[in-house]
């Protein structure tokens, strides 16, 4: 499965970035595949693993935040293993060329 969140703390201002940093410091610490991208992180793996992810990451911009918008997207596909990179791969495929990453 693949997953899309993003976390968005309220009310702390114009700049996230300390937020973001603690949650992606737990993103990488998890073990899980991940990328990140400018608007959110894409993690794989297994529904309970995922979830207990985000969660840990929810709970941490909450220790410090009066309030946050966690915002997940889900793209769970049976029988296609490292989708984080063979999603982009196909559509590379398909173009011919290499896209930015």
């Amino acid at each position: 499965m693949l997953a899309e969140f993003s976390i968005v703390p309220v009310g702390s201002g114009s700049s996230i970035g300390t937020r973001l940093a603690e949650v992606l410091d737990i993103v990488d610490s998890s073990g899980i595949p991940y990328k990140i991208n400018p608007m959110g992180t894409v993690v794989e793996g297994e529904w309970d693993d995922i979830m207990k992810l985000i969660k840990k990451c929810h709970k941490t911009v909450m220790k410090s935040e009066e309030r946050a918008v966690t915002t997940i997207t889900i793209d769970d596909r049976k029988g296609k293993p490292n989708r984080i990179e063979e999603k982009v791969k196909s559509i590379e495929k398909r173009l011919g060329k290499s896209l930015k990453k």
